[in-house]
């Protein structure tokens, strides 16, 4: 596709440092120096991915009969790889899988684990594939401070919160690597296949890896790039090699823009990929929502009290000083974070227009806005705590365990 780069050894670390000061994105760090937060367009071409246009909402609707998830239409999802070629291959009955993951730093996952969750749902139930989730509790034990024992505890408690988000039993497999990998001898073997293309130069490159790094964190990324091959899950697909598509953050990209490259050496097509911006700290677009900053990230746990009081407290304001200069001047819905989190979760295209437009006259004021989050989002929360309650030992059992998935090719 055109703009597209092939070959690892010409793609430099996942990071856009080295042509704009302003900016530090790679999968372990998300750094802006300005107020509206990354420029996502220099990240399109820093790593040569394409811009999700209105052709590509248009094609969308055309092969799946549906509206366009609000994720894709507000160009939260921004951008793609090969997504033209999945919409192609299906139109002419060429079906794929879903693939995406989640590394565990905490027991419980944050709203800004959900969005790629929540359109991964959307794309399995208009295109009727199955999906197959990631939990890597081996990166998270070579990158944090956390023991192999913390890290299996914990994937397995944000597995009930993915659960809990209403992902079809009969078509999704969750798998963590600690346990996966020593069960599936095909997928080691597709790993060894992977590491055998890839050099420690190309990798240093990619991830900015030296001397000092821990041999483990070297040959993770083979890890990550092993589920795009169909052939990882022989009883899912039973040896047959099927595209996936990943719905991923863009800092994830570095890891498949190598998997890209290995594929078609090995006999696989390449993986296409659907990225999404980050999700904002409460502080400000400077940096993503962390799980290891409790006071900029919302907890999918956390209490109606604790939402309030971070949102009301935490919450970035692009309001004016005082209540005159507000009306007068009005905000800025560019830097407001509450305003930036209701382009994530209120779905409504016209309420949410029509909150832009009071809050940049200044008719509706700062606390107000962030009321209106607060309502919007402590019912959505507390749904989402009543279903993952729901999620016994035995129903994650089924979610995770081996098996043939339902789907109709």
């Amino acid at each position: 596709m055109s703009g597209e780069t092939n070959h690892i050894d010409k793609v430099p670390i996942g990071t856009v440092q080295e042509n704009d000061e302003t900016d530090i994105v790679d999968p372990w760090t998300v750094v802006s120096k300005s107020e509206t937060g990354v420029d996502y367009d220099k990240l399109i071409k820093k790593f040569g991915s394409s811009k999700i246009d209105e052709e590509l909402l248009d094609r969308f609707e055309k092969v799946t009969g549906k509206k366009v998830h609000h994720l894709l239409r507000r160009g939260i999802f921004f951008s793609h790889r090969d997504m033209h070629t999945i919409l192609n291959n299906f139109e002419s009955g060429k079906q794929f899988y879903l693939y995406t993951g989640r590394g565990p730093s905490s027991t419980s996952m944050h709203l800004g684990h959900l969005i790629p969750f929540q359109l991964c749902k959307w794309l399995q139930d208009v295109f009727d594939v199955p999906l197959v989730i990631q939990l890597t509790d081996d990166e998270k034990t070579l990158w944090k401070d956390i023991s192999l024992e913390e890290a299996h505890k914990m994937a397995y408690e944000n597995a009930k919160d993915i659960i809990a988000i209403g992902f079809d039993v009969k078509k999704t497999f969750i798998f963590s690597d600690f346990d996966y990998i020593g069960q599936c001898p095909e997928f080691y073997r597709n790993m060894v296949r992977i590491q055998k293309c890839v050099t420690f130069n190309q990798v240093k490159g990619i991830f900015g890896f030296d001397d000092s790094t821990v041999i483990g964190k070297i040959a993770f990324p083979a890890v990550q790039a092993t589920p795009a091959l169909s052939t990882s899950f022989p009883e899912i697909f039973n040896g047959r090699k099927l595209q996936c598509l990943i719905p991923c953050a863009i800092d994830q990209d570095p890891y498949f823009r190598m998997t890209r490259d290995v594929c078609p050496r090995i006999g696989f097509s390449k993986p296409a990929l659907l990225h999404s911006k980050f999700f904002p700290a409460l502080q400000g677009a400077q940096t993503k929502m962390s799980a290891s900053e409790a006071n900029s990230t919302i907890f999918c746990s956390d209490t109606p009290k604790q939402l309030k009081n971070k949102i009301n407290k935490h919450a970035f304001s692009g309001g004016q000083a005082t209540v005159e200069d507000h009306r007068r001047i009005g905000g800025n819905c560019d830097v407001d974070i509450a305003f930036q989190y209701l382009r994530f979760f209120l779905e409504d295209d016209e309420r949410l227009e029509q909150i832009r437009k009071d809050y940049t006259s200044g008719e509706l004021l700062t606390g107000e806005l962030k009321k209106f989050l607060i309502d919007l989002l402590s019912p959505m929360i507390a749904e989402h705590q009543e279903r993952r309650s729901k999620i016994t030992d035995e129903i994650l059992k089924q979610y995770i365990t081996p098996r043939k998935l339902e789907f109709n090719f």
